[in-house]
């Protein structure tokens, strides 16, 4: 499994993934505007793509599901988790550094 990278599915699966896993984030927490709509999105892609192999890696190694899946379905859902938690937890983080920063600053 460590070839991830030479079969252009797993590329495909990769990218479908992130914009899979930015688009069920901003469904879970829904954007105050089009502008954060954008930046959410554009960071739970990017986060997906950089982080699919190793997050699918580790899900397959975490689940024990070793070669029961192929390179793309673990692509897939490693860019999916990346993506869909990358942005999850910086668009709390966000929430409440809003509501806390104009109590202090109001």
């Amino acid at each position: 499994m460590s070839d991830l990278g030479s079969d252009p599915g797993v590329g495909i699966a990769k990218v479908l993934g992130s914009m899979a896993g930015a688009g069920v984030s901003l469904i879970y927490l829904v954007p105050k505007s089009r502008r954060e709509a954008a930046s959410r999105f554009l960071t739970g892609v990017s986060f997906g793509l950089i982080f699919g192999g190793p997050t699918g890696l580790w899900l397959e190694t975490r689940l024990g599901i070793g070669g029961e899946l192929s390179g793309a379905e673990v692509m897939l859902a490693g860019a999916a988790t990346a993506s869909l938690s990358a942005w999850w937890v910086l668009g709390v983080l966000a929430r409440v550094a809003d509501r806390y920063g104009r109590r202090v600053g109001g």
